[in-house]
């Protein structure tokens, strides 16, 4: 079972992401993390089975917030293109983009297979299609990947730059704190084994204050909020107010 660790060694974990010299803002051990699963990405009892059971409450919330039909959205760390290909299907023009290529090709299979419209997939790094697209985008969204790359940061001002002037930029992470720890790793990983083990690591997980810092320094405004909750005897997920553990931030590019 592993230890939480202590509170210097998250900040020591977090000062030295920032200070990565990678030259691509990516773990080659993530990538190789979610690619050696890559197979499995569309089977919704395998250890994807969460992906499939949080993505209609998420794309629910976005699409309330947002409008997701008609408008231009990016998926950033799309991973097997779920929530693009539901972005695509509830009517947006969707660019879904990773750095781990089996799931993008799984993704694209994907898209083939279930004639899913407009939904295509790029493999490229956020920073560099920021540089290319700037402005581009009604909505970007970026679910489940701060927390598995060196410089967070670095995504939520790529993100932001990527947003057109009026835009939406989603996040979700995790919350850092013992009680996640708790929850989404002994508990998720160890006790009720709905993700690998290995899957996170709590020092990269992100307080939402931290969060928030990221986006107003992007010059982004935080909008709205949302938790995420799972309750394992009924093995059913809602949103609430509780963002201890799983939360999606929104916020907006001014106009």
């Amino acid at each position: 079972m592993p230890s939480i660790p202590d509170k210097g060694s998250a900040q020591d974990a977090r000062y030295h992401r920032g200070m990565s010299t990678s030259s691509t803002n990516a773990d080659p051990q993530e990538l190789a993390k979610f690619s050696e699963l890559a197979h499995k990405w569309w089977d919704p009892e395998s250890e994807f089975r969460p992906l499939h059971q949080i993505n209609p409450l998420r794309l629910e919330w976005i699409d309330q917030r947002a409008g997701v039909a008609g408008k231009r959205a990016l998926d950033v760390g799309c991973g097997g293109g779920i929530l693009a290909d539901a972005m695509a299907r509830r009517g947006a023009k969707v660019l879904g983009i990773d750095l781990a290529s089996k799931p993008l090709k799984v993704a694209m299979l994907h898209a083939l297979e279930a004639q899913t419209p407009n939904v295509e997939y790029r493999e490229v790094a956020t920073e560099a299609l920021a540089a290319e697209q700037p402005g581009s985008f009604d909505i970007v969204t970026c679910m489940e990947m701060l927390e598995h790359v060196p410089d967070p940061s670095a995504i939520v001002r790529a993100c932001a730059t990527l947003a057109r002037p009026g835009g939406w930029v989603f996040f979700s992470t995790l919350n850092r704190n013992p009680k996640s720890f708790l929850f989404a790793i002994v508990g998720a990983e160890y006790v009720l084994r709905l993700l690998p083990r290995g899957t996170h690591e709590y020092a990269k997980f992100i307080r939402p204050s931290e969060l928030a810092h990221w986006a107003r320094e992007a010059g982004l405004e935080l909008a709205d909020t949302s938790g995420l909750e799972y309750n394992p005897l009924t093995r059913r997920y809602w949103l609430s107010g509780d963002t201890s553990v799983n939360y999606m931030i929104g916020c907006r590019k001014p106009a």
